[in-house]
């Protein structure tokens, strides 16, 4: 887990002097965003193995990990929705791997469980080596979301990795402006700033 203190927010650490640069520089759109584990050392094998190979097992070991997380923020939700593929990813890859985890994760919580709740409606090119703002803009319009699933409901948005959180800020706009209540995030694992790279 990152450990605190942390942006309540963004779920980044904060800096010693007490300011959260990222929150500053651009409010995102989920109320709240929370990360298992740091995205370095064995837990990125273990998405790696999960997103690539379909590693069977590995899903049950992360999705009771993640419920113990979730319980522990007490926020009020009432569906999960994992974050979509584009067709032309899923299609290549089989399966959506977060689903694979939001699913039993769903079910543990007694929560339900849309996996189409958001599509992708159209893919942005690579992420890789783009800056923060790049990431943003990249991203936009990316996804929408069906009234008649979410509207006036509480949103669990779930996917592997956070980089800026821009990709769930895209998703989570695209679930209110279908009339959700409101929208939290919730990672596997989260990249923490590196290389200059702010955090949204």
């Amino acid at each position: 887990m990152i450990q605190a203190p942390f942006c309540g927010i963004i779920g980044l650490p904060i800096a010693p002097s007490g300011r959260c640069f990222a929150r500053a520089l651009s409010r995102p759109l989920y109320q709240a965003l929370r990360s298992r584990s740091v995205f370095q050392g064995p837990i990125q094998n273990v998405l790696h193995k999960l997103k690539y190979r379909r590693s069977l097992g590995l899903d049950k070991v992360l999705t009771r990990r993640l419920a113990v997380c979730v319980r522990g923020l007490d926020w009020p939700l009432e569906l999960i929705a994992p974050l979509p593929l584009s067709r032309k990813r899923l299609k290549e890859r089989g399966y959506n791997q977060v689903g694979l985890v939001a699913h039993p994760l769903a079910a543990m919580l007694g929560w339900r469980f849309l996996p189409r709740a958001a599509v992708h409606c159209r893919g942005p090119r690579s992420q890789v080596g783009l800056s923060a703002e790049e990431r943003k803009e990249n991203v936009a319009g990316m996804f929408t979301a069906k009234p008649a699933l979410i509207r006036d409901r509480a949103v669990l948005l779930v996917d592997d990795v956070a980089t800026t959180g821009s990709t769930l800020s895209a998703c989570a706009q695209s679930v209110l402006t279908a009339g959700a209540r409101s929208v939290y995030a919730l990672t596997l694992a989260r990249a923490l700033p590196q290389h200059g790279m702010t955090q949204v």
